[in-house]
């Protein structure tokens, strides 16, 4: 028996970390085939790596299933080279100065770091001196310099409105032809783009509509704690609020980055404005379920949907 439990021991990650499981930093790879493997990242993983700025939600969307966006970043320095964030660069490059000096900052990328917002800070202060022509393959792991975090470089307060592209033409400067690895790249990514549109309306950021092609969702990335939100959703799909009106139904949840997302199907015939007044409708709901929250425990029947929609995780293809 204690050579038993020696052997479970020395196999057990220093971190304690089940290798099949997902792994934390958000990757949707699992743990041993990313920061558990070979060759992972040594340094604690950050599960919140934009908390404390207001765009937060709106860079994990763009992390996560926005196909093809750029955003100018907000930097606290108004005099440094402007530099844009994209959902995916050429090759899934870190960084690229485009044929026209304009400089973009990739998030949709591989790193081997535990902290995606000190991997982005790299990655910007690349951008912001290097020559036109240059691209940043892959942010490494940790060469012992201290770039600081996304936070330190950014506005903490500027909010960020990302413009989405039917397609990665913005890759190339206006009027020129991709050619070689960057052409083939392109054409790749260009037939894997999902339409996705951003849902507008007063009180509603972070949220979009997807054509799926069998179906439209709407994925609303939400900046409350995660059993605080499911609380207040719990309370509304008692009352049968939960949906966006007809030809919607809550599909489940899942997490990024360290907040929760839920999604909802939707009728794909509709046009994605018009979930503009639903999503503002809900939005106002959640609101209002989340402040009573504070003076009005969950019920039995609240505390049971609270589970059941706990269990409702979805995983994106």
């Amino acid at each position: 028996m204690a050579k038993r439990t020696a052997l479970k021991d020395k196999n057990k990650p220093a971190d304690g970390i089940n290798p099949r499981q997902p792994c934390p930093c958000g990757s949707g790879k699992r743990y041993k085939a990313c920061h558990g493997g070979a060759g992972g990242a040594a340094d604690v993983i950050v599960a919140r790596p934009f908390e404390g700025l207001r765009a937060e939600a709106e860079l994990i969307a763009l992390r996560e299933f926005v196909p093809s966006a750029t955003v100018k970043l907000p930097l606290k320095d108004q005099g440094a080279r402007e530099v844009f964030l994209a959902s995916v660069l050429p090759m899934a490059a870190a960084g690229v100065i485009r044929g026209d000096g304009t400089a973009f900052v990739g998030l949709q990328v591989q790193t081997r770091s535990g902290d995606l917002s000190r991997d982005l800070a790299r990655a910007v202060r690349w951008a912001l001196t290097a020559e036109t022509g240059e691209a940043l393959p892959v942010v490494g792991p940790d060469d012992g310099s201290d770039p600081g975090r996304l936070q330190d470089l950014l506005d903490p307060e500027a909010g960020i409105t990302p413009e989405l592209h039917a397609d990665f033409g913005w890759w190339m400067p206006p009027g020129s032809e991709p050619t070689g690895e960057v052409a083939l790249s392109l054409e790749r990514a260009n037939a894997a783009v999902l339409p996705t549109e951003r849902v507008s309306a007063p009180g509603v950021t972070a949220a979009y509509w997807v054509d799926a092609g069998d179906k439209a969702h709407l994925r609303w990335v939400r900046p409350e704690p995660e059993e605080r939100l499911l609380a207040a959703m719990a309370r509304l799909s008692v009352r049968g609020e939960l949906d966006l009106g007809e030809g919607s139904r809550y599909a489940g949840s899942f997490r990024a980055h360290g907040l929760l997302v839920p999604v909802w199907d939707l009728d794909r015939e509709m046009h994605s404005s018009e979930w503009a007044g639903p999503a503002e409708g809900l939005g106002k709901r959640l609101s209002d379920a989340l402040t009573s929250l504070d003076t009005e425990p969950l019920t039995e029947a609240e505390r049971r949907s609270r589970d059941g929609l706990r269990g409702r995780q979805i995983t994106l293809r």
